[in-house]
């Protein structure tokens, strides 16, 4: 069980989630296409496997954020659409300008990622009940402020958990975003593929430091 994330940690951890989204591809297409537009698998599966190789590829430099940044950015530049600026936001957002530092902390992770979701929600405006990946995110981060002091593997448990109920909220939320918002109340009683999206990604972190 790993402590802390140094540069190599971060490296594994980004190729990780990306083939945890990536198995799931069909899964988050079928979910999106209750309600969607069906291609938010397709979509996910193609910025993850974009940011592995760029990872994979990069040079060390002595900065675990920097990881994230390379990914987020390629997340943006990848994926295309609103999806790609806000999963991209979801790595860049909080690791840019951030460190250098050489390792990073559980509260290093939570402040990261508090950072990226102010970023989100400046950029695209949801709210907590507007049935996106926000109502995912927003009760992680908060679960996370709230277990840090614990350590890396408690937190993301409770994050973990906090994202799981967050996506189980979405099913009695009317989409305010995207083709969803279209279907008005008969967006009722599904959930959102960019909450459940946020839920496998804080999953897979759990999952990572907890096999190390």
């Amino acid at each position: 069980m790993l402590g802390t994330l140094n540069e190599q940690n971060v490296r594994e951890l980004i190729t990780y989630i990306a083939d945890r989204i990536i198995e799931n591809k069909a899964y988050l297409t079928e979910v999106d296409s209750a309600i969607g537009d069906g291609d938010h698998g397709i979509g996910m599966a193609l910025g993850m496997q974009k940011a592995k190789d760029k990872v994979a590829a990069a040079s060390d430099c002595g900065n675990a954020y920097a990881l994230f940044e390379l990914a987020g950015k390629t997340m943006l530049m990848s994926m295309g659409g609103a999806s790609g600026v806000i999963f991209g936001s979801l790595y860049l957002g909080g690791a840019k300008n951030a460190g250098p530092a050489s390792e990073l902390t559980a509260k290093d992770l939570y402040l990261m990622l508090e950072k990226s979701l102010a970023v989100i929600q400046e950029r695209g405006k949801a709210q907590l009940g507007d049935k996106t990946m926000v109502d995912a995110l927003e009760p992680a981060v908060k679960a996370m402020g709230m277990t840090w002091d614990q350590g890396l593997l408690p937190m993301l448990e409770a994050a973990e958990k906090a994202a799981a109920q967050g996506v189980e909220n979405t099913k009695q939320y009317q989409a305010k975003y995207g083709r969803a918002k279209s279907l008005m109340e008969r967006s009722v009683g599904h959930q959102d593929a960019g909450a459940t999206s946020v839920w496998i990604i804080l999953r897979s972190m759990r999952e990572f430091v907890e096999q190390q």
